[in-house]
This record gives C-alpha cells, structure tokens and sequence, in this order.
C-alpha cells in the first residue's frame, strides 16, 4: 500500500532537520549545502545572495487562512481488526526461526509433506551463481517453492546426507538462468515434526513465552497492537485532513512555497541517496508520483498544514517558547547521546524544530478536542483473543517459508 501524502508530510520537515544533525560544522562544503536557515538565489552577475529563511512565527498567517473548525473535528472510529490466517502465519515465522538442531527429527528419510532444515549451493557450468546459495533454510517438500525437481529430489535423503541435484530453470524463469543446466548440491540438516512442541520456544528467550499457547497470545497481541497503532495513525490523519478541508486559503507569499519546495526537494534527495536511490524512484515508491508532481503537492498541503497550525498555535497560546524549546532540544540531545545542543542539531535551524514542536503540540490538542463517533463502543477483546487464537491456530505446522531463497529458485 502507498503511504498517503498527508501522513508523511511531516516526515520531510524532520528529515531536513535530522539529516543535519550531529554534523561537524568543519565541513564548510557539507555545511553550506545543508544550511536551513537561509535560501541562496543567483543574481544577474550570478553572485550569490543569501535570503533569510521566513519563520512561521514572525509571519502574519493569519492573513492567509481563515480557520475551520479545529475543535469537535468528527470522525468515525476505525476498527482494530487482526485476521486469524495472520496470526498463525506470524506464529509459524516465530516458530521455524526458534527451531533449532536439537529438536529436529533426523533417524529418518525425507517424505512428501515433510519440512527439512537444508543448506544448498547452485552452479552453472561449475560456478556457483548469484542467489543459489544458502544456509539453514526450511522448506516443505511438496510446496513447489522451488523449481521443479528440487524437492522431489530430496524425498528419500536423511538428514546427515548430502546429495547433487542436476535440474533446469524454467525456460520463463525471468533472468540468465532461464532454460540453465545446474547442479544443486544440498545436505539436509534436519526434519522438523509437524506437530509443534514447547521445546523450540521455551528455549528461544521471548519473556513470558514458553509454550506454544503462549506463543499464539503473544503474537495476537503483536499484531493487534502493530495494527492499532497504524489504525491509530490513520485515523490522526482523518482529523487533521477533515479540519483543513473547513479551512480557506489563499495565494502563499512566492518567497515562501520556494522555501517549503527547495527544503522538501534537498531532503527527499539526501535520504533518498542514503538509501541508494534516486529521488524519483524513491517518491515513486512511496507516494506513486514523479518527483516533481510530489514536490508541487507536498509544497501546498505542506504549507496549508503549517500555516493553519500556525494561527491556531497564535489563537490557542500553544507557540513554543525558548525556554521550551532549549529544554525539548535537550532533552532530544540527551538521548541520542549528544552532551549539547549545538553538538545535537548541528547546522540545523532551531526554528525548525520550534515549528515541529508547534506543530506536534497543535495537533495533540485537535485530537484531544476531536470526536470520535463509536469510540465508546470499542471493545477490549483483550480477554476473549485467547480462544480464538488457539482455535485459529490449532493444528498449526512448521511450513517452510524462505522468500530471498525461494525468490532465486523459482
């Protein structure tokens, strides 16, 4: 699923001030491309000039929004729903990986139905290639997660037992090893029972977890809290996208969209080439649009987002004060393990962690004042997910799942 524009809007803003953060100011070249407290524009000699960065605070946003309604944004409230075919499947992942050699069943051969613990290496024409190799996976003979002949060759063999397995890659396999001769040379390690036992988990270390019952709860609970947390973020994000919906805008200052533009596109491009890639690749990804197409939509809302927090932060006392902000950017740098402020944001702004804590603290109190319609119908299935889970997962069995391995042999 693409993550939506509004819920990562504020991500940008902290990347641009994160991404500079814990800098050497030394580094005059590094220091002047990540510079946020000022914009450079060229003149006609091409001389450059630097332009003061705008700060919301000194800004008269009121002359650019007029506000909704910020208190009693209504909402309907979303439920929190965990599937039982996702819980047994997490139960098995935690399972395969907590199984080790010293519960595997290994005085018996290999049958159809059977999951084995197995380490493999791939050759063509005797050298080894790219994604055939690999250690301890566990796969279920019958699966068809490899390429045909690969599990059928291993019906017969013990564990202890090494054997060579001569197959061809499908001739629609996708890459260089379509239509390949190869050899698989794979040792079966051991067999895992089907039937789950304690053992595995009461020797893996989850605390309170030491029986497969135990592992069924636990991994309800995950999920039910890893989704109540994305629910509950989607639904943040309804509240603040309907108050801005009852809100009027007009033309922002040309000074400002380049400012917000300039710091989403520097930003976006840094992380984006942390991580390896383009930025259009990135925010393809991501958000399912071209670069420039993002950098337009996200200059707008971002702003419209701001600017309305902004007034509110004016009209509600929420600003943040110096004091304030010494003390939160202390507290930031204190647990990252910085010994100051100023060694914590480096070249960063402090204005700009003042308007993202504005803007956390503005958005706090519309979800404090909002209206969640049915919230008072939820229901704490805390005390019911045992049974269920045990039901779902009754009967569950250690299938083999490996997608990098499988991914390379199918």
């Amino acid at each position: 699923m693409k993550k939506k524009l509004l819920t990562g809007l504020l991500c940008i803003s902290m990347i641009a001030m994160l991404g500079a953060c814990g800098k050497q100011e030394d580094n005059q070249n590094s220091s002047e491309a990540s510079q946020s407290s000022s914009q450079s524009t060229q003149t006609s000699d091409q001389e450059t000039v630097s332009t003061p960065k705008i700060a919301l605070k000194d800004f008269n946003v009121e002359d650019y929004v007029t506000l909704g309604d910020y208190v009693g944004v209504t909402v309907t409230k979303q439920e929190v729903i965990v599937n039982d075919e996702d819980v047994e499947e997490l139960v098995k992942e935690i399972y395969l990986d907590s199984f080790t050699e010293d519960f595997g069943v290994t005085d018996r051969a290999i049958v159809v139905g059977d999951t084995a613990n197995i380490d493999y290496e791939g050759k063509r024409d005797g050298v080894a290639f790219s994604g055939g190799t690999a250690q301890g996976t566990n796969l279920t003979i019958g699966s068809h997660t490899f390429i045909d002949g690969f599990e059928e060759g291993l019906v017969g063999v013990k564990p202890g037992e090494t054997v060579d397995l001569n197959l061809t890659f499908p001739e629609n396999y996708g890459n260089d090893l379509a239509g390949a001769e190869v050899v698989f040379t794979v040792k079966v390690n051991y067999i895992i029972p089907e039937e789950m036992m304690d053992g595995p988990i009461a020797a893996y270390g989850i605390s309170g977890v030491s029986t497969i019952e135990k592992l069924k709860e636990f991994a309800y609970q995950y999920l039910y809290d890893t989704t109540k947390t994305q629910t509950d973020s989607m639904q943040e994000a309804e509240i603040i996208s309907n108050f801005l919906a009852t809100c009027e805008f007009k033309e922002f200052p040309e000074e400002l969209v380049t400012q917000y533009r300039n710091t989403a596109s520097q930003s976006i491009t840094d992380y984006a080439t942390s991580l390896g890639a383009t930025p259009d690749v990135f925010v393809q990804y991501y958000y399912g649009m071209d670069f420039e197409t993002f950098l337009t939509q996200y200059t707008t809302e971002a702003l419209q987002q701001n600017i309305a927090a902004q007034a509110i932060a004016n009209k509600e006392n929420l600003n943040i004060s110096d004091e304030e902000l010494d003390e939160t950017l202390m507290e930031y740098a204190t647990s990252s393990g910085y010994s100051s402020v100023e060694e914590y944001i480096g070249v960063a702004d402090k204005e700009d962690f003042r308007e993202y804590f504005m803007y956390e603290k503005v958005v706090t109190y519309i979800l404090e004042n909002a209206i969640i319609e049915g919230d008072d119908a939820q229901v704490d299935d805390s005390t019911e997910r045992s049974e269920s889970v045990e039901d779902s997962a009754e009967g569950s069995t250690g299938e083999a799942e490996n997608t990098e391995a499988s991914s390379s042999e199918q």
